[in-house]
């Protein structure tokens, strides 16, 4: 019988992450505001392109090989503070961005005034306009076979030379033990970056945090990010952005999927904010602010 790498197996990976997984740069460098006992990091997109910049092509090669970046929004941190294993999985990465809004505007009231929100889709698209130059490599892992097909168009007709090093779909169900060490094999031949990994939370973050170490390139988990750059899907106009509604301009394009799922989290992330549930802003011992630029080669 064949073994299936199955929500268990992906599940178990996650309390002794940090001391299996040897990490090549320091964590404590990266400020963290903990949201609901997520750390978030407290940062914005202009510090995390000189981050990535500094650490993906140093002269060590990719010294964040093999880590994990969660972009985290309303929804995963409600989810992290129901489920004490899927947090672990938020912290036990490189850092857990901060995607949703409420999570950025927490960061500054507690006085990190440079945070700001970094989008899935943003990120994706500050890093593929410098890949030319930059020589990055670029692998895309979920979604449908026609999404990915549309999204190879796009991102080659909008950003000249940039340079995918493979794509994959795969099956919406369990991969065997055989099909995953496939899986894993096709990716470390193409030899990526980036591995941008389009499953969903959850799924893409457990997917993430139990290739950890197995995958040579830095995983992000972006969600809807393929659907919006294979223009499947549209973005919310930038005053939405910026007013923290995109969330209400995706209910309006898919409100059977995300109604229920909107309603739910949003209003308890609002509960335990108003009820004083633990909020906290703290910068590891160490840690390095955006002005200092410190490197350890002790992992953390």
């Amino acid at each position: 019988m064949k073994e299936s790498i199955d929500e268990s197996l992906i599940n178990s990976k996650t309390m002794n992450d940090e001391k299996i997984f040897n990490r090549l740069v320091d964590k404590k460098e990266i400020p963290i505001c903990n949201v609901l006992g997520v750390d978030i990091a407290a940062i914005n997109m202009e510090w995390l392109l000189s981050y990535l910049k500094e650490n993906i092509k140093s002269g060590n090669g990719n010294e964040l090989a093999g880590d994990y970046i969660c972009v985290s929004n309303v929804h995963t941190t409600v989810l992290s503070y129901e489920d004490a294993q899927y947090c672990s999985i938020q912290n036990n990465g490189l850092m857990a961005i901060p995607d949703g809004g409420p999570l950025s505007t927490i960061g500054r009231k507690l006085g990190h005034k440079d945070i700001a929100r970094i989008t899935g889709p943003s990120l994706m698209d500050e890093l593929f306009k410098v890949s030319t130059e930059s020589g990055y490599r670029h692998y895309f892992y979920g979604s449908t076979d026609a999404t990915l097909e549309k999204l190879r168009e796009e991102l080659e007709k909008k950003y000249a030379g940039i340079h995918i090093a493979g794509m994959y779909s795969p099956p919406f169900r369990a991969l065997t033990t055989e099909e995953d060490l496939e899986v894993i094999n096709r990716i470390n031949e193409a030899k990526p970056d980036f591995i941008w990994v389009g499953l969903g939370a959850p799924k893409q973050e457990r997917w993430m945090a139990a290739h950890q170490g197995k995958i040579n390139g830095l995983m992000i988990g972006v969600g809807a990010g393929f659907d919006y750059h294979a223009n499947n899907i549209s973005r919310a106009p930038k005053w939405m952005q910026q007013n923290n509604l995109e969330w209400f301009y995706r209910l309006l394009q898919d409100p059977k999927r995300l109604f229920k799922r909107y309603l739910y989290t949003n209003s308890k992330f609002v509960w335990l904010i108003l009820t004083g549930a633990k909020v906290k802003s703290y910068r590891k011992k160490g840690g390095r602010g955006y002005d200092e630029k410190t490197k350890s080669s002790n992992g953390s």
